[in-house]
């Protein structure tokens, strides 16, 4: 596409996108003049579908009237609620049903799967994962690591980017995971690192992975509702995600698992058990002796957390609705897009402003990255005075995520627009 710096450019393009109904289905936050201003942080929190009051609703509505009947009773029964999540995450990721499970939150759901999948034993004992990970990601890596009896120094081995370079280079991963050898247990990164938008391809990573013997795993928090994913055809081993950020599913949202199909029937891997992961045929026998259901199901705890699944359900339909994944990149690539040349016209010297994130639309979501060495807050306050919501991450920078159900191209120009302003008069 040949973009243009125009105003009347980006309102055509809005006028010929087969997704521009989708915006309406979102409540969008006022700036500071009262009217809608633009919302550039979906990578940290989701817009609330307009849908999602009426969902929860329906289940105070099933309280009200049932009570614990409500398990039993009503549209739709708390008891298999959960499942009415499962065929619309398993098209979300690119798996099979069997592989996914909505429940807990992301980082339980990370700790859970860490006990079935990072299995230390001899020399096999490492741990990769990219430097800089989320703080969640760390923190619970060390934790398992420490469980095992290891030193996070000497188990955890990070991977940094080249000097003068801001993102990993793939084949830089596989060169580690094959000098690691035999001595590593797990491969576990982000989908897309939060801090750069850098999206690592999977498939090749999990290849390499398994080629030494590795298990491998993500967390999507970053990716799922983001990119297209093929979670099952990529062979990956584990994932899980959040459901706030490109979800839409409100803050602190329930959380996704996968669980690739190999270990559907595997009742010996190890696993922290729950009574809503036992098999259901005789769950309220309520006998001794964990036996799990098949698939990523047998890894919950609790039953259902009705209300978040609620919201989240009205999320999910609204994906299906749009046609999926691969009709969202294609307009996500068009939108980051058009940022990213917004920002290069402005020809900025790489020490006011560098976009950090890789210019490869296969290499990134929706999110760019504004590596601001002068006067980052500066900027952030600037754009936070003209409406335009984006997020700070110390020490400087500015990340910007135009998302494809409720960004219009023309948020994406009053982007560019606020930042060339800034440019030419900083305050």
């Amino acid at each position: 596409m040949t973009y243009e710096n125009t105003l009347d450019f980006a309102r055509r393009l809005d006028a010929h996108d087969p997704l521009r109904a989708f915006r309406d289905r979102f409540h969008l936050p006022l700036g500071p003049t009262g009217q809608p201003g633009v919302y550039g942080c979906g990578n940290s929190l989701g817009l609330q579908p307009k849908a999602a009051r009426a969902a929860v609703e329906a289940e105070f509505q099933s309280w009200e009237e049932h009570a614990v009947e409500g398990h039993f009773h009503g549209t739709s029964p708390w008891m298999h609620y959960h499942e009415t999540l499962t065929d619309a995450t398993a098209r979300l990721v690119g798996a099979k049903p069997v592989e996914v499970v909505v429940m807990n939150n992301l980082t339980t759901n990370l700790h859970l799967l860490l006990i079935s999948f990072y299995r230390p034993a001899g020399g096999r004992y490492k741990l990769l994962m990219e430097g800089g990970a989320f703080p969640s990601d760390q923190y619970a890596v060390e934790s398992q690591v420490k469980l095992h009896g290891y030193a996070p120094h000497d188990a955890i081995v990070e991977l940094v980017p080249r000097a003068g370079e801001h993102t990993l280079r793939t084949e830089d991963i596989e060169a580690k995971i094959q000098e690691l050898g035999d001595s590593l247990a797990l491969v576990m990164l982000g989908g897309v690192n939060y801090y750069t938008g850098q999206a690592f391809d999977m498939a090749a990573i999990t290849r390499a992975g398994h080629a030494v013997g590795a298990k491998v795993g993500f967390d999507l928090a970053h990716a799922a509702g983001n990119l297209e994913l093929h979670l099952h055809d990529w062979d990956v081993d584990f994932a899980c995600w959040c459901s706030y950020k490109y979800l839409n599913s409100g803050p602190g949202g329930t959380s996704g698992v996968f669980v690739h199909e190999r270990f559907a029937n595997a009742p010996e891997l190890p696993r922290l058990a729950g009574w809503w992961g036992h098999d259901p045929s005789d769950r309220f026998q309520m006998k001794k002796g964990f036996r799990p259901m098949a698939g990523a199901a047998g890894w919950q705890l609790s039953n259902a957390q009705i209300f978040p699944m609620a919201i989240h359900r009205a999320s999910l339909a609204l994906f299906d609705e749009a046609g999926g994944m691969s009709v969202l990149r294609r307009k996500s690539e068009q939108l980051t897009g058009y940022l990213e040349w917004l920002l290069r016209e402005l020809q900025l010297p790489a020490e006011r402003l560098e976009i950090i994130t890789p210019s490869d639309p296969a290499q990134r979501g929706c999110q760019l990255s504004l590596l601001v060495r002068q006067r980052g807050r500066a900027l952030f306050d600037y754009l936070a005075s003209q409406g335009i919501v984006a997020d700070w991450r110390e020490p400087n920078v500015v990340r910007l995520a135009p998302v494809p159900l409720y960004n219009s191209f023309e948020d994406v120009w009053r982007i560019g627009q606020a930042v060339a302003t800034w440019a030419n008069h900083p305050v």
